[in-house]
């Protein structure tokens, strides 16, 4: 049985500070777009309300920013990904995808708060080994099978 979480403006943004420009109703639409991608039926593969709650902030803080929903409604910059390459005079750096992660990484991986629901959910995208019922081999030993 997995988890349910209730949305909580002021906890989100004090978490959030960067989003003071979220209003609590954007925010509430965020909370419930980001149910989409991880579930908040209680059916869910979270067990803990609390880490419930705390995935489900990554993703609404990850679903602002995508939206633009920055300080002064400005875009959240930030560079996510692997640094590759980096110079100091007149700053440049270069980063690359995550290695070894398919396309679907790719759209968490556009914001840190992506990338850290991303990486705080490993565990949760592994398959899980459900053995089958137990099958009797009654010709075992007598030249069957």
């Amino acid at each position: 049985m997995g988890a349910i979480a209730t949305f909580d403006f002021t906890a989100w943004q004090r978490r959030y500070p960067e989003f003071g420009a979220v209003t609590e109703p954007q925010a509430q639409d965020y909370f419930t777009e980001a149910t989409l991608y991880l579930r908040n039926d209680g059916t869910g593969p979270v067990r803990e309300p609390a880490q419930q709650l705390m995935l489900l902030n990554m993703l609404v803080a990850h679903i602002a920013a995508l939206n633009g929903a920055g300080a002064d409604g400005q875009a959240q910059g930030g560079i996510v990904g692997r640094i590759t390459s980096a110079t100091e005079g007149s700053v440049s750096v270069t980063a690359a995808e995550m290695p070894n992660e398919g396309s679907l990484a790719a759209w968490f991986q556009m914001t840190p708060y992506g990338l850290n629901f991303w990486s705080a959910t490993a565990n949760l995208r592994m398959a899980r080994y459900v053995p089958g019922p137990r099958r009797g081999c009654t010709h075992y030993g007598r030249g069957g099978w």
